[in-house]
Parts: structure tokens; C-alpha cells; sequence
């Protein structure tokens, strides 16, 4: 206690507590004048042994001015980290004013914290970025001696991780003392966050400081009062189950992958709840005037669960939170273990939760997450160089702040690690492209974006740029929304303008937790009036979460090693022994693929547990092959652990589909047709400042702004075919929607791993695919009925002996 300050002694000293030793190695690293890493489990008080160093300098040293900033990938996160901060500076009676500063802070208040900055600042990495875009940010940040990153996992290896480095390294050029200190509960390469996280990527500059570890997570797997289904991914049969679990716990968060899934969800508990318990639903699109009230409740103690996405994975502390349930396969080890990590936010008691899976693969999948969470594994962090849409950004915001010298600005961006391997012919590119657009759009004003002076230095060339800039900056680009609104102007959140686009005057559908009939839809709005009719879910275009490799290989692994499946229950257990009497089983090198005729139809199925999305990228590949082939395929359907493909030939060698060449020749002709390219190239165009998704006063809908890139796509494809921004959707097309490098794994081990075999039906190991199919055919609203026919009668014949 003798490193603490006097308030902070007494202060622990009135509660009976004292600091944990990784909060004081934490203020060690700190007096040493050290960057740090704290990795600590969920509850740890990961965020106190961030901010302990700031109270600390500033009851020793009390001063004006930005001391330190703290960057949180959510919003919520931030005004909840605001809120327990103050708390014990109250109790304190410290001088020290903390703010928040995201997207949904008034102008007012915006325009003086950059004036007048409290001594603690909590933001996003997008409004650092926006904030650094102003002259006066020379003067904002000049005091600022730390930044403190939490939850650096989820940012670091992503293209808003590119924006926080690169913005790191400017306000190190503004203010050359500061310390930088990154915290997170699920870190496996703490190396390379370390090299993240520092100047230049020296790792030795950052000293890694483990927590304590917390108590075991106590982790069950929900299983249904019949038989583990077949088929479904969301788990939706068990809400009966779940109400039950919410009526035995004070608070439970229900966590879905999805936000269609969360509507879905919140209404099928409504349904069962018969003691009508207070309940909510949290998501990204909900407004936040809903997402306020929900999250106030939750603090209060109000609610007794709250069925939410993705947007509370992240260190938002609720301490009446006993109980997490995961509503469908959980994906990922390291998202597991932060879902379960919001409940019991306490080190040293049990964090309890519930996975509730929706078919028998993702009970496997279940089990493996269970299995990686005990012993430690954490799902693997790939840190790839920086894109080139996000350095043109935050190159146009350093641009807005103050004219630049091309060499100065080259070394700064060197010292952030995405961008350490940048050459000056990249950068001369990046220049070139903000400058006038490119060779094949410099003839076009709208793009002039920057001018090189006499004096060598680079500056914005007009001042409608700057607001330009300002007005569209920003990292996550989602489809354009349409705000959900009631007559009287009070909105509940957004929609996409492609679902919008689907409804008319008098449908229905549900969202924010009610059922809601369309009264008229405009370009930005959609009105509404609230209804007791029957009601559809919105669908959202989000990226989907493929399983990891940590997780597909225990899968793998539970499938070859049947000393393991008396852990199982016995319907998953007959499932297995039935598959490897009829067909086999493969071993984690294996790439199984199984063949059959059903119902005037052939059929392909592969088992190679690679993800959705390089399952959805192989079906397109090899179906254009089959094509070729004369085997006249029909479509075909991917999940995370195999795909089908159906045809009116039978594939007889499926060897000479599966070659690597694919990746040489049909992969590029498919992505260059396809829209994947076009998409991505959007993203880039918006990302890097090419195309303006608003203008002052009024918004571009989703229609102009795909209108306008589509067009720019076009003529670069043809006049300019090395532009940077097709490199950059290019890489963006690779990487992230066909997840080409599973993709490329799986095809170079298939010749030599694959055993064909070749069925007069169809197999137990296929139903839960094949049934996919079946959920493409059936008309909305007959689905779930009809696809537990179809899912029995398949399951029916593939689990005869005959």
C-alpha cells in the first residue's frame, strides 16, 4: 500500500480491500516511465489497474489539461467504465473531471472538450481519429501522458486497430512522453500485442503484467427434453428452458450471434414468460435512447435478463449478473470465455453460464468450447500490415489538422507496426490517390483532394474537404440504415434500407422487443405505429462468425477418438456410431467426402471444418467446376463444418474438383464477376474518402452510394487496373469474405488427405447440411414446421441399418 496515495490507502482501507498485485505491478511499470500489457481475467479490475497510475499522478501532481485517454471499442463500454470511475473519485473528493467523448456526445459538449479537455477523456477509435483532424489537436493533446486501450483484442488485428496505431503515432509526435497501456482477459499472442502496442514495435518497451487467475468458469451445456435437433442453428427450441434458468438466477444476459437472432429470441422468451419477469433486448441498431434506458436498468437491478449481441461481449460490469446463456454455437473459445466473463464480475467466484446449442454439430462444437475454456486455449490472434484505405483516411485527417512534409509523415506512420514495412512508392500512391484521385479521375475537381505547395508541404486544397472528411470518417461501414420511428418523431433504432426495401404499408415486423405495422417508409425513415399482429424479424447484413481453428480442430478430434463420446448424450452417441457403421468417421488429417442419389438428385458432401465463409467461397468454385464438367450441378448450401453440393450427374472423382490450381484460375475469375469485389471495393471507397456516404444537411442513400462506387469500380477496372483502392478491396475480397487462407489450407491437403465414399443414401454425418437445402425452399413462415419434417425424414433414412 506505501506506492499508493493517501486518498486512494484510505480509500481501500474504508472498504476492507486492498490493491491486487498486478494493480500495483500495473503503477510499478508506470513510475518506471514503462509502456504496459495487463492480461487479467474478466473481473480482475483490469480497468482500475488501468486508470490507477492516472489517480495516482494526479493527487501528486494535480494539474489542467488531457492527462490521460482511454479508448474502448464500444460505446456502452465507455459510458460504463465513466460511470464507475466517478464513483470512487466522489467518494475521494478528487478534483478530476472525467468525460466521455463517442459518436452520441452533443456538439456543444464536443466543441469545449476540445477547448477545455477533462483530465480523463474515455472515447472510440473512431472519435480519437475525428479529434485529431482539428488544428487545435496540437494543443488538446500536448499534456496527454497515457492512453490506456482496453479490450485490445478486440481491435488490435483489424482495420480499426490499423486507425488506433496510426493514431497513436501522431499524438506520440504531439506529445513524445506518453505512455501507452493496452488490457485484455483473452489474449493468446501477448508478443504480438506487445509489438502492437509500442513505438516502432520494440517489444522490450512494453512490460507484460499477468493478473491473478480468477476462479474456474463453471460452463453446462443445455440440452433439449427430446433429442439434440438436427437442424437449426439458434437453439430456439430450448425457451422454455432458458425462461426457466432466467426465473432461477437475479439477472442473466442471453447472448445471441446475431441481432435478427436477438429479436427472435427476446420474442420466443415473451411467449413463455408466463411470470412476465422484466426482460430487454440490446443491439447495435437499437437507438440509443433504447440502448440507455436497457443499460440503466440492467444497472439498477431492474431487469432479470437481457438478450443481447455482440455489443455487450466486452467488460460492461453489471454485478448482479450471476448467469451468462449462449444461445447457438459459440464460435470461438476467446468469445466464450469473454460472454461468460459478464457474469459474477467477481475474481474470486465461479462465473456460471449456459450454451445452448442448436444442432448436433454445434453441440460438438459446445463441447470442444467447454473443453478449450479448461484447458486455457485461446483462439489464435492473426496480425496482418495495416490497409491501404485506412492509412489514405487517417493521412486526409492528419491533412485536415495541419499542412504535412511527406518525409516527417512517412516516419511517423512507420512507428505504428501495421504500417512498419510501408515503402515510399506506397505512399507516394496513397498521396497520389488523395490528391486528384488517380490517373484515371484526376481530370474530376471532386476528387482533388490535397495540394503539394512551393514550400514542399502537403495541405487540404479546399475547405469543403475538411468537411467532408469530417462527415463520413470512420472505420466500420455497415448498409445504409433507415431509422425506425412512431408518428410522434420518437425513434427506436435502424434497419437496413435493403430489408426496408422489402416491406410495405401494413406489414409487420419486430424489433426493439415490439411488433410493429409500417405505416409509410421515406428515404431516411421508416414510420410506424405499434401492433399485436403477427410479425416478421429484420435480417442484417453483418459479417458471420465463422468457427475458429482451435475449435474446428477438437471437433475434428472428438469424431476420430470415439474414447470420448460417453461423455455425449446418447442421441449424439448413436449419431456417431451409426455414421461410422455406414460410412466413417475421418481423422483430424482427413478430408472425408461422401457421395449419394436421393430423390432423383446426386450429392456431394465434404467435411472439412474450415468455416462458412471458405465453405461459401469453395461451393461457388466448385460448382462453376461441375459446370465445366458436364455434371450440371443444382446449387449447394455451406454451414462451419461441411458443404453439399447437388447435381443431376454423379460426381464420380471428386479429386479433380478439389485441385489447388482452383485457387489460380477460378477463384480470380469468380471474385472479378462476382458483386464480392464490388462490395468490398465499396467499403474501401467509403473507408478511404472516395465516395461520401453524407453530404452537410442530408444523407446519400444506400442506392447512390453503391450507384457512385459501382461506376468508379468500373472505370478503374478498365483504365486503371493498379489503383490502390482495387488492391485494397482485393485484399479485403481475400482475407475477410472468402477467408482464402483457410480456403487455401484446406485445398492444399485435400488431394492427399481425401477419402471418397461412395453411399446408396444419405449419411447420419450429412443431415444436419442436406437440411440447410430444405430451409432454402420452404416459404417464410412454414420454415421451422416444415424443416423438422424434412430433417426427420432425412435423419429417418440415414440412420437405418439397412
Amino acid at each position: 500500500m506505501t506506492v499508493l496515495s493517501q486518498p486512494l490507502t484510505a480509500w481501500f482501507a474504508e472498504r476492507g480491500w486492498a490493491p491486487r498485485r498486478h494493480q500495483t505491478d500495473m503503477l510499478a511499470v508506470a513510475r518506471d516511465g514503462r509502456h504496459g500489457l495487463l492480461v487479467a481475467t474478466t473481473g480482475a479490475g483490469k480497468t482500475l489497474a488501468g486508470f490507477l497510475p492516472t489517480l495516482v499522478d494526479l493527487i501528486e501532481h494535480p494539474s489542467e489539461g488531457l492527462h490521460t485517454l482511454y479508448v474502448s471499442p464500444l460505446k456502452a463500454l465507455a459510458t460504463d467504465v465513466q460511470r464507475n470511475l466517478l464513483t470512487p473519485i466522489a467518494e475521494m473528493g478528487l478534483d478530476i473531471r472525467v468525460e466521455t467523448r463517442t459518436g452520441d456526445t452533443p456538439s456543444d459538449r464536443k466543441a469545449r472538450q476540445r477547448i477545455r479537455p477533462p483530465q480523463i477523456l474515455l472515447t472510440t477509435p473512431e472519435s480519437l481519429s475525428l479529434l485529431l483532424s482539428y488544428p487545435d489537436s496540437f494543443t488538446m493533446f500536448e499534456t496527454l501522458r497515457t492512453i490506456v486501450v482496453d479490450e485490445v483484442h478486440a481491435v488490435a488485428t483489424g482495420k480499426r486497430g490499423d486507425l488506433l496505431s496510426l493514431c497513436m503515432a501522431r499524438l506520440q509526435a504531439i506529445a513524445p512522453a506518453l505512455r501507452r497501456v493496452a488490457l485484455s482477459a483473452t489474449v493468446a499472442d501477448a508478443d504480438g500485442y506487445r509489438a502492437w502496442l509500442a513505438p516502432d514495435g520494440d517489444i522490450d518497451q512494453v512490460a507484460l503484467v499477468h493478473g491473478e487467475p480468477g476462479a474456474a468458469p463453471n460452463i453446462a451445456i443445455v440440452l433439449p427434453q427430446g433429442k439434440v435437433p438436427w437442424a437449426g442453428h439458434s437453439g430456439r427450441y430450448a425457451a422454455e428452458q432458458v425462461m426457466a434458468e432466467i426465473a432461477a438466477h437475479r439477472t442473466t444476459i442471453v447472448f445471441c450471434n446475431t441481432r435478427s437472432l436477438a429479436e427472435l429470441i427476446f420474442q420466443d422468451l415473451w411467449k413463455v414468460n408466463a411470470e412476465s419477469l422484466p426482460i430487454g433486448v440490446h443491439h447495435g441498431s437499437l437507438s440509443l435512447e433504447a440502448r440507455r434506458k436497457v443499460e440503466g436498468a440492467m444497472a439498477d437491478g431492474k431487469l432479470r435478463a437481457l438478450v443481447a449481441t455482440s455489443s455487450l461481449d466486452l467488460g460492461v460490469d453489471w454485478g448482479d449478473v450471476d448467469c451468462v446463456i449462449q444461445m447457438g454455437a459459440p464460435k470461438g473459445s476467446s468469445r466464450l470465455l469473454q460472454r461468460i466473463g459478464r457474469s459474477n464480475h467477481r475474481l474470486d467466484e465461479p462465473s456460471q453460464a449456459l450454451i445452448v446449442p442448436g444442432n448436433r454439430f454445434e453441440y460438438l462444437e459446445g463441447r470442444a468450447a467447454l473443453d478449450a475454456v479448461e484447458a486455457g486455449e485461446l483462439d489464435p490472434d492473426i496480425f496482418r500490415p495495416g490497409a491501404l484505405d485506412v492509412l489514405a483516411q487517417h493521412v486526409m485527417a492528419c491533412a485536415c489538422a495541419a499542412p504535412f512534409s511527406q518525409a516527417a509523415m512517412l516516419d511517423e506512420l512507420r512507428s505504428a507496426l501495421p504500417y512498419s514495412a510501408l515503402t515510399e512508392a506506397t505512399f507516394d500512391q496513397v498521396l497520389g490517390f488523395i490528391r486528384d484521385g488517380g490517373y484515371a479521375l484526376k481530370a474530376y475537381d471532386k476528387f482533388k483532394r490535397l495540394t503539394q505547395g512551393p514550400d514542399g508541404l502537403w495541405r487540404v486544397s479546399h475547405p469543403q474537404f475538411v468537411t467532408q472528411h469530417r462527415l463520413n470518417a470512420g472505420i466500420i461501414v455497415e448498409a445504409t440504415m433507415l431509422t425506425v420511428r412512431f408518428k410522434n418523431g420518437r425513434s427506436l433504432g435502424k434497419v437496413e434500407e435493403g430489408f426496408a426495401a422489402t416491406l410495405s404499408p401494413g406489414d409487420t415486423f419486430f424489433f426493439a422487443g415490439l411488433s410493429l405495422e409500417v405505416i409509410a417508409t421515406s428515404t431516411e425513415d421508416l414510420l410506424v405505429r405499434a401492433t399485436a399482429k403477427p410479425a416478421r424479424i429484420p435480417t442484417y447484413g453483418g459479417a458471420r462468425m465463422p468457427i475458429s481453428t482451435n475449435l474446428a480442430n477438437r471437433v475434428r478430434g472428438f469424431l476420430a477418438d470415439s474414447t470420448a463420446w460417453h461423455r455425449f448424450p446418447d442421441d449424439v452417441r448413436e449419431w456417431l456410431e451409426m455414421q461410422e457403421r455406414r460410412s466413417i468417421l475421418p481423422s483430424p488429417g482427413q478430408l472425408l467426402v461422401e457421395t449419394f442419389p436421393r430423390e432423383g438428385r446426386n450429392y456431394m458432401v465434404a467435411y472439412s471444418f474450415e468455416g462458412w465463409n471458405a465453405h461459401q467461397s469453395l461451393g461457388m468454385l466448385i460448382t462453376r467446376r461441375m459446370e465445366t464438367l458436364g455434371l450440371k450441378p443444382m446449387g449447394f448450401v455451406a454451414s462451419d463444418y461441411a458443404f453439399a453440393c447437388h447435381s443431376l450427374e454423379p460426381v464420380t472423382d471428386p479429386r479433380a474438383l478439389f485441385s489447388a490450381d482452383i485457387l489460380e484460375d477460378e477463384f480470380v475469375e469468380w471474385v472479378e464477376g462476382s458483386s464480392l469485389l464490388k462490395r468490398a471495393f465499396r467499403e474501401v471507397a467509403v473507408i478511404g474518402g472516395l465516395v461520401e456516404r453524407q453530404h452537410p444537411g442530408k444523407r446519400k442513400t444506400g442506392k447512390q452510394v453503391t450507384f457512385s462506387t459501382d461506376l468508379i469500380y468500373d472505370v478503374l477496372r478498365k483504365y486503371e487496373p493498379g489503383h490502390l483502392l482495387l488492391r485494397a478491396a482485393w485484399d479485403d475480397a481475400r482475407a475477410r469474405m472468402t477467408d482464402v487462407g483457410r480456403l487455401g489450407h484446406l485445398l492444399d491437403r485435400a488431394a492427399a488427405t481425401m477419402v471418397h465414399v461412395d453411399l446408396d443414401r444419405v449419411s447420419p454425418l450429412a443431415v444436419p447440411v442436406l437440411t440447410l437445402i430444405g430451409r432454402e425452399r420452404v416459404a417464410q413462415g412454414h420454415a421451422d414446421d416444415a424443416l423438422l419434417i424434412e430433417a426427420e425424414a432425412l435423419a429417418g433414412e440415414a440412420m437405418r441399418l439397412d
